[in-house]
Formats: structure tokens, sequence, C-alpha cells
């Protein structure tokens, strides 16, 4: 079992960032693949981004490529997601997610295993 414990989110103004965090504990943390996703209110989850278990690549959507930046800290089990420039379309609540070494698609929550209880991010303008 992976336990995962995401932490940082709050509340900003638009074009303001936030980092959030997701501590894992349980496995041998570099094995897994991370992933982060989210879901506002009245909406499915989506994919947010995605960083493999060696750390060499990373995934992103469309819509935070070039504002969010996701990376890992192996020797701290900890998973990073700076988001600059928010929106208010960033407005929801974030996931982290691990899986052992890698999923099927890294954007699809499906493959997954491993899930936090969520942090909310409220972007307000």
């Amino acid at each position: 079992q992976v336990q995962l414990v995401e932490s940082g989110g709050g509340r900003v103004q638009v074009g303001g960032s936030l980092s959030l965090s997701c501590a894992a504990s349980g496995r041998t943390f570099s094995n897994y693949a991370m992933a982060w996703f989210r879901q506002a209110p009245g909406k499915e989850r989506e994919f947010v981004a995605a960083l493999s278990w060696w750390g060499g690549t990373t995934v992103y959507a469309d819509s935070v490529k070039g504002r969010f930046t996701t990376s890992r800290d192996n020797a701290k089990n900890t998973v990073y997601l700076q988001m600059n420039r928010l929106r208010p379309d960033d407005t929801a609540v974030y996931y982290c997610a691990a899986v052992y070494k890698s999923p099927s698609s890294y954007s699809d929550a499906v493959g997954y295993d491993y899930w936090g209880q969520g942090t909310q991010v409220t972007v307000s303008s």
C-alpha cells in the first residue's frame, strides 16, 4: 500500500502562484509514477500532470503547459506541483496519484492505484 497526503492548497488571486506537495509513504517511492489530477464542482476529474518513476518523463495537460511544473524528490518521498499564472478555471480539488512503475497512459486516471485525499485550490478574480 502507498499512502499519499497532499498539502499546499489555498486561495490565491488570478495570476498568482501556489505550490502543492504530495508526501508518499508505505513503499519505495522511487518505483512509482506520480500524477496530479483535479476535479472542479460539477465536472469530471481531469488530468493535470504526470512524472515517470525515473523522473525522466513529464506529461502535462494542454491547459496547464507553460504554467505548471511537476517534480519529485525521491529522498523526501515527495512530488510537487508548482502552479504559476493561475486562472479562475484552475479552481478545483487537486489530487495526487501513484502507480507502480508506469501506467498504461499517464493521463488516464484509471491507470493509477493510489490516491490522496485532495487539496482545494481556489483562484479568485
